[in-house]
């Protein structure tokens, strides 16, 4: 499965990140989401957190995956709106806003909460900006999974810039046809509807024609298949998964026990 670069959130970079093992990047995400989880305490979360900013920045990524975090701020302030005035453990009034109070109690956890949506946010992209999706998807199959949940998890991953690239055609071709597509909110509004049919459409009809291609070439065949790529060796991958394996556990074990 090949797929070209503008076809994918992934950012070419020359980095430590983008040379491990995609394997050992899903096995980092799943950890670090769990154990804020796991072990709901302010200092451990926000270590986390800050161990997945880093590993954004040492990748050269840190840039792409802000504007997502940007985007989530109407989620964190609902957040803090909610948790600091409605928690049912509020007991200490920190000040009021009108007739609204806010809780220490109720913006501790909200802190919590914002800490972990930031930090699975930055764990995704750490796996999906610095891993090629053909070669995360073919390392998936090389170890058992089923080839058409791999081709559903490359299409998810395909879906955002192929739909992103359909548009900027479309845009393009109703821009030379003399429609308006730049100016104040309503003239983009007034572009935008007509864009959507199109941007559908297309998607859709790339997808089938995706599907075509892919029974032609005997996709649903019950022989064992082979692979273009050579299964690629990664340095210290053994070391890395173990070390988050034991992260999990001794989490656990803290959070049992401790």
């Amino acid at each position: 499965m090949i797929i070209a670069t503008s076809l994918a959130l992934y950012v070419e970079r020359d980095s430590l990140i983008h040379k491990m093992d995609p394997l050992t990047k899903i096995m980092y995400v799943i950890v670090s989401i769990a154990i804020t989880y796991i072990l709901p305490v302010h200092l451990f979360v926000i270590t986390v957190t800050a161990i997945t900013i880093a590993l954004l920045i040492i990748g050269k990524v840190f840039r792409k995956i802000f504007p997502i975090i940007i985007l989530s701020l109407l989620l964190i302030i609902s957040i803090i709106i909610v948790q600091g005035a409605f928690h049912q453990s509020n007991e200490t009034v920190l000040f009021s806003i009108g007739v609204i109070s806010f809780y220490k109690e109720g913006l501790s956890y909200a802190l919590l909460l914002t800490l972990r949506v930031i930090n699975m946010l930055c764990a995704f992209g750490v796996l999906i900006l610095t891993t090629k999706s053909d070669e995360l998807v073919e390392r998936l199959i090389k170890i058992g999974m089923s080839p058409k949940i791999g081709y559903v998890i490359l299409s998810v991953l395909q879906l955002i810039p192929q739909m992103r690239a359909t548009v900027g055609k479309i845009t393009d071709a109703q821009r030379a046809r003399g429609m308006e597509t730049e100016g104040n909110l309503l003239v983009r509004t007034k572009a935008f509807i007509p864009l959507i049919g199109p941007v559908v459409l297309n998607t859709l009809n790339d997808t089938r024609e995706r599907a075509i291609a892919l029974e032609m070439r005997g996709f649903n065949m019950k022989h064992q298949k082979t692979f273009l790529n050579e299964t690629k060796l990664y340095r210290y991958q053994g070391i890395i998964q173990l070390l988050l394996i034991v992260a999990l556990i001794g989490t656990i074990i803290w959070r049992l026990f401790i």
